[in-house]
């Protein structure tokens, strides 16, 4: 099995399905593709139909798309439980995968991720001053005080236990960090929303995928 992705210091879509497969205890090769190069988009079609990343190959197989990846790995590993167990919170964590997975485009926008903006490192940007970016940024504190509220008061992530919603908030989770976007400006009166983005940030497996975006940045 093999997981192509873009590098590890910027890849948002590619981290989300490395974090669950890793999560899922998979053993997969991973194929890193450098993004931003002359050779790039050649590289990439050798491995994907769409010419973006990630891909999963497997079985013979090219599964492409973060969404359809991790779908994938629900089937395959239900072990993992990466979806809540309680049905209500099933219905609502694919809800917010969703969302987020075709959504908040002002955000991805003004606040991209890439060469000169990447997820791991000490470096900070400024916050974009765009009042679409507050809007959106609005939303994702509603949703995370709302779920983490609802279903997740006793344990550390969105649903209680890690689930994908997780996986696809970590990207967000470093461009709120990056960015220095203002959650408190945005409605975290009490830092429940604070809370959890620190959580992501935290999470033993993006630490790992952070030294590795380091060790790219360094190399």
């Amino acid at each position: 099995m093999q997981l192509i992705i873009g590098d590890k210091a910027y890849s948002t879509w590619s981290l989300r399905p490395w974090l669950v497969l890793r999560r899922c205890a998979a053993v997969f090769e991973e194929i890193v593709v450098p993004l931003n190069r002359p050779e790039t988009a050649e590289a990439i079609a050798v491995h994907s139909p769409t010419g973006k990343v990630p891909a999963l190959k497997v079985e013979g197989e090219t599964i492409w798309d973060s969404l359809a990846i991790s779908t994938w790995a629900v089937e395959r590993y239900p072990e993992a439980r990466l979806w809540p167990a309680d049905a209500a919170a099933r219905w609502l964590a694919r809800s917010v995968t969703c969302e987020m997975h075709s959504g908040f485009m002002a955000i991805r926008t003004q606040c991209g991720m890439g060469p000169d903006h990447t997820m791991v490192g000490d470096d900070r940007a400024a916050a974009p001053t765009d009042p679409a970016v507050q809007v959106e940024l609005r939303r994702l504190v509603e949703i995370f005080r709302t779920m983490r509220g609802r279903f997740g008061a006793d344990e550390p992530y969105l649903f209680g236990a890690w689930s994908i919603p997780d996986a696809f908030l970590t990207p967000i989770a470093a461009r709120i960090r990056h960015f220095q976007l203002d959650l408190a400006a945005a409605g975290d009166s009490d830092g429940v929303a604070r809370a959890y983005v620190e959580t992501l940030l935290a999470q033993p497996d993006f630490l790992e995928w952070s030294e590795a975006g380091r060790a790219e940045l360094a190399g």
